[in-house]
């Protein structure tokens, strides 16, 4: 079974690495592997890919030893673990804001006795029955250690049940979204006083508590040391978009040489 960096770097109270991806492009997975990263992003809620593309891309992250943590389309259990069989190290799960759904998350993809994720052994994380059929396998131990859960913070709920998500086994930790998040503190009730800063202080002290790690998306590097100065471990940085920063650079060096 491979062993997690993410989970590595987060067991020693050290910073993830961690890159962006939505689309289908191989090409990323290597570049992120070769500049040091320790994990990708893997946005499938928001963005569109076939199951065996998925696969491939999941695959390449683990040939290139690097984690993909997958943001699921579904909350089926069958479909989550399937992404694990695949070789996904683990889930950022988004809009969990009910303590149930995060046990429900834990039962569907973890094996007992901490959840009830259904065996095969035959998957990519097993090395195809290699490893979980052997005799005196620990392959069920080792799928429970090395792989993880993070729940999105996107609610005001969420920002109510941070501490109970944050307490429960098989939750590794808590991200803050901070675009639906805002959304919904522009959009509560008369009367709310929740701020965004507020709800980064609800749920990096629920994560210090539990000993469960952080994190946030951040819009420039001081956001990034800001952050990881409060104890965030997870603030994903560089992704598939910042391509157009690229075009963008080529485009103006063109208009220098041409001109125009």
């Amino acid at each position: 079974m491979r062993k997690s960096k993410m989970l590595e770097k987060f067991r020693s109270g050290r910073f993830a690495r961690v890159s962006a991806l939505g689309h289908y492009l191989p090409f990323f997975v290597r570049y992120s592997a070769h500049f040091k990263f320790d994990g990708i992003w893997l946005d499938l809620e928001h963005r569109a890919m076939d199951n065996r593309e998925v696969q491939m891309l999941i695959a390449m992250c683990k040939y290139n030893d690097i984690d993909c943590m997958v943001r699921p389309p579904t909350l089926e259990r069958t479909k989550l673990y399937r992404y694990l069989e695949d070789g996904a190290a683990g889930f950022l799960v988004p809009l969990v804001s009910d303590p149930q759904m995060a046990r429900d998350l834990v039962q569907a993809v973890k094996y007992p006795p901490l959840g009830n994720r259904g065996m095969d052994g035959a998957g990519l994380d097993a090395d195809y029955g290699t490893s979980a059929w052997a005799p005196g396998s620990t392959y069920n131990a080792d799928a429970n250690h090395e792989t993880f859960i993070i729940t999105q913070v996107e609610t005001l709920q969420a920002v109510a049940n941070a501490e109970e998500i944050a307490s429960i086994d098989g939750i590794d930790g808590l991200f803050l979204g901070p675009a639906d998040l805002s959304l919904r503190i522009a959009n509560a009730p008369a009367g709310s006083n929740m701020t965004m800063e507020k709800a980064i202080d609800i749920v990096a002290a629920a994560a210090k508590k539990h000993n469960k790690i952080w994190g946030i998306t951040a819009g420039s590097p001081e956001d990034i040391k800001r952050f990881r100065a409060m104890g965030a471990q997870i603030v994903p940085w560089g992704g598939d978009f910042a391509l157009m920063n690229v075009l963008k650079n080529c485009s103006a060096d063109l208009d220098a040489v041409l001109g125009e």
